[in-house]
């Protein structure tokens, strides 16, 4: 798929209990419009439990025109057990991954 997909933000730092926005950016760089839909991916795994997106790009499709470039935001927190979990002793960070896929027209 031509899109560039970058986050906007290497890192963001929260903590339990606490919302997060981050944002990634996304441009066609095709020369025609493209629809796309995105998995996403929290990384270590026995954490994903803990991420709670609030508000997502992921949740529906996204149309880029030709050169478009667009921010999408990830409203997001970790649930506050997070904390007080044994099994998530030693994990300090958490990734969240994107992959885009094309729509089938």
């Amino acid at each position: 798929m031509p899109w560039k997909f970058i986050p906007t933000q290497r890192e963001v730092k929260v903590k339990p209990g606490e919302s997060a926005l981050a944002f990634y950016t996304a441009e066609n760089r095709s020369s025609a419009p493209i629809t796309g839909v995105s998995t996403y991916n929290v990384a270590p795994m026995k954490a994903a439990i803990y991420f709670n997106k609030i508000q997502c790009f992921c949740f529906e499709e996204q149309t880029l025109l030709p050169g478009e470039q667009i921010d999408m935001p990830v409203f997001f927190y970790i649930d506050p057990e997070f904390e007080t979990d044994p099994k998530m002793d030693g994990v300090n960070n958490i990734v969240l991954s994107y992959t885009f896929f094309k729509v089938k027209e």
